[in-house]
């Protein structure tokens, strides 16, 4: 008779991998979106780009998004509380051809306004090595963050680049991948870097450039030569569903394995790295700590080692040297920090690399967002009045019962104006430009004839 099935992957008692364990993807971790604001008009290589971006943000990103002409900032702004998104990371082009990176928190900001001065694709990286590194595993946990040089010290509030400026951007890019706990986080999970680099300028001139860098990490042991090496990456490669017999080592011309090991007939013994001339730096090496399987002893046991006063068996720690190497994944960027905004693309101007105001021009700009605040206020609640006084109508004229399709779309409302969106970039957008060129040749007028006619 034949076994009854036993669901094991979604069912309970199934083998899976815990959700908040340590290297894996958790709902409280940070996500992002990269977005082309104006996907039409930004070209093929800030796409590439954006492309890039999104492999260095994974997997805590939306990889396969699709942006149509006629997304708005608002739509990803207004999606981006029902999907738990925290960044958005948005590619535009002005028009003098500038190519610019906002970098806001979700939903509230503040936005980090970049001008990318330089960049260089995954492509162009991995077409100037001699071995590139491939798309693997590595894109499977967060990489690991490293920050240098954002903080200047000396510096103050009445710094051209202030020192609240230094912590906000600080906070802002450490907030973009989830922190790592040096002793729960295996080391088996960390498996690239994002260099965040800040170039040091002599004199305190005003700037806040940042130079990212992408490196996955690759280790190998130091303490075997390279011969050896090569037979255990074919062992392990045989072992493999795809392995090949050209991955075999020909040792057709040597008389036994041990010319092999020693480099051939003139061998002077067994060879290392260290009597072949090829030591690594010891800079680059780092004591790993072996995953070995240890024994547990039961209840009975550590009770009859207690009974007979036997001390229980040290653990022998298998520390292994081995060298670790960064392979630059790419992309590459130079950024120039020129605004601060105070909310998601949009509010008063906290640092301006270019306009500096006096104390005097503060204060009445501090006045004017003030009132525009109160009269922002003031809509908001005349808009809820007016979405009840409709509800109510309509619930009198159906005899007290409300549709709920009309309620879900009067109780739709933003708080979002659209002049809050004017910022550099936005207006590049394809749609925007299509129809100012229909209005300016009288094309639009046409289209609202034939609109009208064919009803």
């Amino acid at each position: 008779m034949a076994r009854k099935r036993t669901k094991k992957r979604t069912h309970l008692g199934a083998n899976n991998p815990e959700v908040d364990a340590p290297g894996h993807a958790t709902a409280r971790d940070p996500k992002s979106m990269v977005i082309r604001i104006g996907a039409g008009e930004v070209g093929s290589s800030i796409s590439q780009l954006a492309t890039d971006v999104r492999r260095v943000m994974e997997p805590g990103t939306a990889s396969r998004l699709k942006e149509r002409r006629g997304n708005r900032l608002r739509d990803y702004a207004v999606m981006a509380g029902p999907l738990g998104v925290t960044h958005l990371m948005l590619f535009s082009r002005s028009e003098s051809g500038n190519t610019n990176l906002r970098m806001a928190l979700a939903p509230r900001g503040p936005t980090l306004n970049f001008r990318v001065e330089k960049y260089s694709l995954c492509k162009d990286v991995q077409r100037a090595q001699r071995h590139p590194k491939g798309g693997g595993k590595e894109y499977i946990t967060p990489p690991l963050l490293v920050m240098n040089n954002f903080t200047t010290p000396g510096a103050d509030y009445k710094s051209k680049v202030p020192k609240h400026l230094e912590s906000l951007a600080t906070t802002v890019f450490q907030s973009l991948f989830p922190p790592i706990n040096p002793q729960a986080t295996p080391l088996k999970s960390i498996r690239r870097v994002l260099l965040l680099n800040r170039e040091a300028s002599e004199e305190d001139d005003g700037t806040f450039i940042v130079n990212f860098r992408h490196y996955a990490i690759t280790t190998r042991s130091t303490g075997v030569s390279k011969p050896l090496r090569r037979l255990n990456a074919a062992e392990h490669f045989l072992s493999t569903k795809t392995s090949k017999k050209g991955k075999m080592p020909n040792l057709g011309k040597l008389e036994d394995i041990a010319d092999f090991l020693t480099g051939g007939d003139n061998g002077d013994g067994y060879m290392t790295d260290a009597t072949s001339g090829s030591e690594l730096d010891t800079d680059a090496e780092v004591e790993v700590l072996e995953s070995a399987t240890r024994k547990v002893l039961s209840s009975k046991a550590r009770q009859a080692a207690a009974e007979n006063d036997a001390e229980p068996e040290a653990d022998e720690d298998n520390v292994e040297r081995r060298a670790v190497k960064l392979v630059e994944l790419g992309p590459r960027m130079r950024l120039r920090l020129t605004k601060v905004e105070e909310g998601l693309c949009s509010g008063k101007v906290m640092w301006h690399e270019y306009v500096h105001k006096s104390q005097q021009e503060i204060k009445e700009l501090e006045k004017r967002w003030q009132k525009r605040n109160q009269e922002k206020e003031a809509r908001k609640k005349e808009q809820k009045d007016n979405v009840e006084k409709k509800k109510k109508a309509k619930e009198e004229q159906n005899g007290g019962k409300a549709d709920e399709e009309d309620d879900e779309a009067d109780n739709y409302y933003s708080d979002m104006d659209v002049e809050d969106f004017d910022s550099e970039g936005l207006a590049g957008d394809a749609e925007y430009k299509v129809n100012e060129k229909m209005e300016e040749d009288g094309e639009w007028e046409d289209e609202q004839e034939d609109i009208a006619n064919n009803f």
